[in-house]
């Protein structure tokens, strides 16, 4: 059986699912896949990078600028092609069969499950400022070294990262109605308390220090990282290359706004919804992430943004308005936004790996739905999977301390998902010439202008990721390659019963 075989076309409308989200659920979708904990961390790295609060914001408006581009390219394929599985999707229709798996390869290893993995125990070590018994160095199982820089190992925060994992994979395999009133009440609360945080900042924490050294030092450099040897960013390139290397964190913060292109089959009117979801979704988002910088500017000195005590700019922030409980107020705003963020993506990668399965290149159990109409096998494999990386610890020698090795693929995947950005948005450009006469209701903003700048954009800042972070670029393109003998694998599997 061909893969064209075993898919109905594009052109339909998946009806094997129930058709649940409306347009604030979809929102929603987008908005809790995006904020996580990143926006109240990152700025740290950022800074010490970048060296000014003026380019420190530049960095986040080009992020912003590049999400939302993306977002309202994404639209015209969500809107074309309103399909369960979306950007393996996209890529499958614009490019071939293998480059859609390649995408869902690489987002089942690492970058779905391994960002399940990150956020489920960011959400347990918040829980750990208010739970003192879930520490990292409190462990249930003491580390097993499987080499000189490998372990595994279960802490109490690792136990209840893992729980909560299995916990909203189970309420998801319970139908989308849960998922939908979870992802909403919690989204709705985090969006709430970011609010809160760039409200405290901006009106209650600003003091003149603060605003006489970032403000009115707007774009002076001050010390920072070497972006490479002997380059710095007190040279217009060095600036440039540190400008472009800090999207690294910046853009993985505010990833994942491509997640709702995955439940397309279960959008109420998807053709109108996904699109402006993905619009009003990222420009929220993107709002707010860039206002939490004004706070954190208005709030505290460059240096202090810099050096935070476990690069925790938010923590900080509210600890100058109230000294001793803003960690604690901020560890409750994270644990909200985290358990969030979670739930929407657990809601929406099996669903890729449905649209996989049918395709003939993941495994059956995936493709089919449970009596609640949700892909409840595509839920489990993903949270085990994701519970395994939860798991490895990686370790250094020298300083005798543990590491998680999710952290270190997802480190990788950063540059491999911003190929496939580059390549699903061309796809916008290569649709448009094999398929000129498909039903576009909604047609990408600015095209071919403002799509082609997003890509001319993205790739600059991927070509300095290759050239300036080479020990966690190349690795991410051996995981994605990795792929292509599994693709050759699973053909030769779905071919055999048609042989027969």
């Amino acid at each position: 059986m061909t893969n064209a075989a075993t898919r109905s076309t594009v052109s339909d409308l998946d009806t094997e699912f129930t058709r649940g989200l409306g347009l604030y659920d979809s929102t929603m979708v987008v908005i809790g896949s995006m904020i996580g904990s990143g926006i109240f961390i990152t700025s740290a790295d950022m800074a010490r990078t970048i060296g000014s609060p003026g380019w420190l914001l530049m960095a986040w408006a080009l992020t912003g600028v590049l999400t939302i581009v993306g977002a309202l390219s994404y639209g015209e394929l969500a809107a074309m092609m309103p399909r369960a599985g979306g950007q393996y999707v996209y890529l499958r229709e614009a490019f071939s069969p293998l480059w859609g798996f390649l995408y869902g390869w690489t987002l089942f290893l690492v970058i779905q499950t391994g960002t399940i993995a990150a956020v489920a125990v960011g959400f347990a070590r918040y829980l750990g400022v208010l739970v003192p018994w879930i520490r990292e160095d409190h462990f249930l199982i003491a580390p097993i070294h499987v080499s000189a820089g490998y372990a595994l190992s279960l802490s109490t925060t690792q136990l209840v990262g893992l729980l909560m994992i299995a916990f909203l994979t189970w309420t998801n395999t319970r139908g989308l109605e849960y998922g939908r009133i979870i992802q909403n009440v919690f989204t709705t609360a985090k969006t709430g308390a970011l609010i809160g945080l760039i409200l405290v900042g901006v009106l209650i924490g600003r003091n003149a220090a603060a605003i006489a050294d970032n403000f009115g030092g707007l774009w002076t450099l001050r010390p920072a990282v070497d972006v490479a040897p002997g380059l710095t960013v007190f040279s217009g390139f060095g600036l440039l290359v540190a400008v472009l290397v800090s999207q690294a964190g910046s853009l993985f913060s505010a990833d994942a706004w491509n997640n709702i292109t995955f439940t397309a089959g279960e959008v109420k009117d998807p053709r109108r919804n996904i699109p402006l979801s993905l619009a009003l979704g990222t420009g929220t988002v993107i709002t707010l992430f860039l206002l939490a910088n004004v706070a954190y500017i208005s709030t505290l000195p460059f240096n202090a943004i810099q050096n935070a005590p476990a690069d925790r700019v938010a923590t900080a922030t509210l600890d100058v308005v109230w000294p001793g409980t803003g960690a604690i107020i901020m560890a409750v705003a994270i644990i909200i936004s985290t358990f969030g963020c979670n739930n929407g993506l657990i809601l929406a990668g099996a669903r890729a790996y449905y649209a996989m399965s049918r395709d003939g290149l993941f495994f059956t159990s995936a493709g089919t739905l449970n009596i609640q109409k949700v892909p409840a096998w595509g839920l489990v494999l993903q949270g085990i999977w994701a519970a395994f990386l939860v798991l490895p610890r990686t370790f250094n020698p020298a300083t005798q301390s543990y590491g998680n090795l999710y952290s270190n693929l997802l480190d990788y995947v950063v540059s491999a998902a911003l190929i496939f950005y580059i390549m699903t948005i061309a796809g916008v450009f290569r649709l448009r010439q094999t398929r000129p006469d498909a039903d576009r209701p909604y047609r990408a903003f600015g095209y071919p202008v403002v799509p082609a700048l997003y890509i001319i954009g993205a790739a600059t800042i991927l070509l300095a990721l290759f050239v300036y972070r080479t020990s966690t670029t190349w690795p991410g393109l051996v995981i994605v390659l990795l792929g292509v003998p599994v693709y050759f694998y699973w053909r030769a599997q779905n071919a055999r019963p048609a042989a027969r």
